[in-house]
C-alpha cells in the first residue's frame, strides 16, 4: 500500500521519528484542550461562575457514556496500526468500516439513554441545587450531537493508527476556530446562555468532519469516505477482534469515569464555588494530561506498526524513547503550570476565594502528572501488541483500590476538599509500581518471546 503517513526507519533515531508524529498529535490534544478552555472561559466570565460549574458537573457524566466507544476506538488504532505495518490496505479499510458502524450505532444508543436519564444521573452525582438547570440545559445539547462526535473521534483515530497526526491537528484547528467564535457570538446574540458553549463545539465538530472527508477524497486516502464506506457495515470477525483489545480499556475508561463521578460526588459536597473550582483545575490539568496521553498513544501505535511488519527489536528502543519524552516534556509544561497557576486560574473565574480554592488543589497534584504519563507509555506498549487485560487491571486497581478510598477518608477528615487532590498522585505512584513490575517481570519476557 501507498505509504504516505510515518514509518520507522533504520537509518533515523527511534525518538526522533516519534517526536515529528508526537508533535502534531500533543498539539492537537492541547488544542482540544484549549477549546474546552475557551468554551470554560466564556461561560465563567461571560454568564458567571454558576455557568462554569454547571458544565463542570456535566463532564464526568458525559465522558462516562462515551467511555466504551473510545475503548473500541483504542482498539482500531492497534488493529489499523498492525495492518498499515504489514502494508494490507484492504483490512486497513475494513476495520474502519466495522468501526465507524459501530460508531453511528453506539452515539444514536447513547445520545437517547442520555436524554431520557440526564436528571436522575445529575441528581445522582449531587449536582448543587443552584447550577441544576443549567447543567441540564448543557447535557442535553451534548447528547444530540453524540452520533457527530463518535464519527470525528473515528476518524481522527484510524488516521492516527497509519501514522498520520498531521491531517487531523489541521482540521482541529478549524473545529477550534468556529467554536471559539461561535460560542461567544451565541452568549452575546442570542438567549441560549449556557447551550451556547455545547452548541458551539457540535458544529465545530460537525464542520471538522466534512472537511476532513473531502481533503482525504482530494489525496486518494486509503481511509477516504468512499474507500470507508463501502464496509461501512459490522464485520462479526473483525468486532470481535475490536472487543476484545477495546473492552478491557473500555472499561478501565468507565472505571476512570466512575471514580471522577465519585469524586465530583465528594466535591460538589463542599458547595458550588469548590465545583466551579474543580472545573477550572481541570482545564489546566489537561493541558499536561492530553500531552502525557499523547506519549503513551504514540508509543502504542509505533508498537503496533513494528509488530505487523515482524520488527519485534524495535519495541524496548520505543519504551525508552517514549518515556524519555514524557519527562522531558511532562516536566516542562508542569513546570510552568505551577510559574503561571494563578494567572492560568483567573482566566476561568473572576472570584478570587473560588481562585484561592483552585490554587491550593493545583499544587498538590500537578506534578504527579509525569508519573501518569509514565504509566499511559507502559500501558500502551503493551496494548499493542494486543496485552490488554493485566495494563486494565492494575490501572482499576489503582483507580477503586487507592483513589477513590483514599480520596474519601482524607476529604472526611481535617484535609476536608484538598483531600480529593491528595488521591490523585497516591494513586498514580501505586500504578506506576505495578506497571512497572508487570512490565519488566513479565510482559516484556513472556510477550515478546509469543510474538
Amino acid at each position: 500500500m501507498q505509504r504516505r503517513e510515518f514509518a520507522l526507519d533504520d537509518a533515523v533515531p527511534i525518538w526522533r521519528t516519534m517526536l515529528v508524529f508526537l508533535v502534531p498529535l500533543m498539539l492537537s490534544n492541547i488544542l482540544q484542550a484549549a477549546q474546552g478552555t475557551f468554551l470554560s472561559v466564556y461561560l465563567g466570565r461571560m454568564i458567571g461562575v454558576g455557568a462554569l460549574a454547571a458544565a463542570s458537573a456535566v463532564f464526568p457524566m458525559l465522558f462516562f457514556l462515551i467511555s466504551f466507544f473510545i475503548g473500541i476506538a483504542s482498539g482500531s488504532t492497534v488493529l489499523i496500526g498492525q495492518a498499515y505495518g504489514a502494508r494490507d490496505a484492504e483490512r486497513v479499510a475494513r476495520t474502519a468500516g466495522t468501526t465507524l458502524a459501530f460508531a453511528l450505532l453506539l452515539g444514536v444508543v447513547i445520545g437517547l439513554v442520555g436524554l431520557t436519564f440526564e436528571r436522575e444521573i445529575l441528581t445522582a452525582t449531587a449536582t448543587p441545587s443552584d447550577v441544576f438547570a443549567g447543567a441540564v440545559a448543557y447535557a442535553r445539547i451534548m447528547f444530540v450531537s453524540m452520533p457527530i462526535l463518535f464519527v470525528y473521534l473515528s476518524y481522527t483515530t484510524f488516521l492516527r493508527g497509519v501514522g498520520d497526526s498531521n491531517t487531523p491537528f489541521v482540521v482541529l484547528i478549524g473545529s477550534t476556530a468556529v467554536s471559539a467564535t461561535l460560542a461567544p457570538a451565541l452568549i452575546a446574540w442570542t438567549g441560549l446562555g449556557i447551550a451556547s458553549a455545547p452548541i458551539a463545539s457540535a458544529t465545530g465538530m460537525l464542520l471538522a468532519s466534512l472537511a476532513l472527508g473531502i481533503l482525504l477524497e482530494r489525496r486518494a486516502n486509503p481511509l477516504a469516505p468512499r474507500a470507508v464506506f463501502r464496509h461501512c457495515r459490522i464485520d462479526g470477525a473483525i468486532l470481535g477482534k475490536l472487543v476484545r483489545i477495546g473492552i478491557p480499556t473500555g472499561v478501565q475508561l468507565v472505571m476512570v469515569s466512575l471514580s471522577e463521578i465519585a469524586l465530583l460526588t465528594f466535591v460538589n459536597r463542599f458547595g458550588s464555588q469548590a465545583t466551579a473550582a474543580y472545573g477550572a483545575v481541570n482545564q489546566i490539568v489537561s493541558y499536561v494530561q492530553f500531552p502525557a496521553v499523547s506519549i503513551g498513544i504514540t508509543a502504542s501505535i509505533f508498537g503496533a506498526q513494528s509488530i505487523g511488519a515482524q520488527r519485534f527489536d524495535r519495541l524496548r528502543s520505543i519504551a525508552r524513547a517514549a518515556v524519555s519524552l514524557n519527562y522531558l516534556i511532562g516536566g516542562a509544561l508542569i513546570t510552568l503550570g505551577y510559574l503561571f497557576a494563578r494567572q492560568l486560574l483567573g482566566l476561568f473565574v473572576t472570584d478570587r476565594s473560588v481562585v484561592d480554592i483552585a490554587y491550593s488543589l493545583l499544587a498538590i497534584t500537578l506534578w504527579s502528572y509525569v508519573i501518569f504519563g509514565n504509566n499511559s507509555v507502559l500501558s500502551g506498549l503493551m496494548r499493542s501488541s494486543g496485552a490488554v487485560l493485566w495494563p486494565t487491571a492494575i490501572g482499576i486497581a489503582a483507580i477503586w483500590g487507592v483513589e477513590v478510598p483514599t480520596a474519601w477518608v482524607l476529604s472526611a477528615g481535617p484535609l476536608g476538599l484538598r483531600g480529593i487532590w491528595v488521591a490523585y498522585p497516591v494513586a498514580y505512584t501505586c500504578s506506576l509500581a505495578a506497571m512497572t513490575t508487570y512490565y519488566y517481570a513479565v510482559w516484556r519476557r513472556r510477550r515478546l518471546a509469543a510474538l
